[in-house]
């Protein structure tokens, strides 16, 4: 059967993917799109990856469908201003709201390749080999791409980086 132990991976992993469709996306109905896609595939697929590591198939099925995306300049589909009621949690809203408009915009000033390092790196605390697997690249291309992305992060935010005045090399 094709479906067997489908579900059960997509209940567990659904969150952590959704997050990672989201910061690769920066738009949750985007996010949304992004993430069907790469479970329709890995669905297709299921026989063949379901005794590997089948989150990390998704991960890289999303980076090379975003990636496709960015390339034929879909132009993003937004309302903006517009909260997403879905997402409110308890707690200070407009802190909250702060913290993500100001992610989503340091997000935005990356590369896709960029974006999809720290990603995966700082989001889905993966290492730089799984990163390198998930990106179907080297480890010193992440390591490349995760040193322009924080230069690039910390001269975008430079009061958020104020412990750490360096850049890893």
């Amino acid at each position: 059967m094709r479906d067997e132990g489908f579900r059960e991976f997509v209940t567990s992993c659904a969150p952590a993917l959704s997050r990672t469709a989201y910061l690769l996306t920066g738009d949750h109905h985007l996010a949304e799109d992004l993430l069907q896609s790469a479970l329709a595939n890995c669905h297709r697929h299921w026989r063949r990856i379901r005794h590997d590591n089948p989150a990390a198939y998704v991960r890289r099925a999303m980076h090379r469908e975003h990636i496709s995306w960015w390339r034929r300049r879909r132009p993003p589909e937004r309302l903006l201003g517009v909260p997403d009621p879905d997402r409110a949690a308890p707690g200070d809203l407009a802190e909250q709201a702060t913290l993500r408009l100001t992610m989503t915009g340091a997000l935005a000033v990356l590369t896709p390749r960029q974006r999809a390092v720290v990603v995966l790196r700082f989001y889905d605390d993966l290492t730089e080999a799984e990163t390198a697997r998930v990106l179907g690249c080297t480890v010193g291309t992440v390591k490349r791409h995760g040193h322009d992305a924080l230069a690039r992060l910390r001269a975008h935010l430079p009061g958020a980086f104020a412990e750490h005045t360096e850049v890893p090399s």
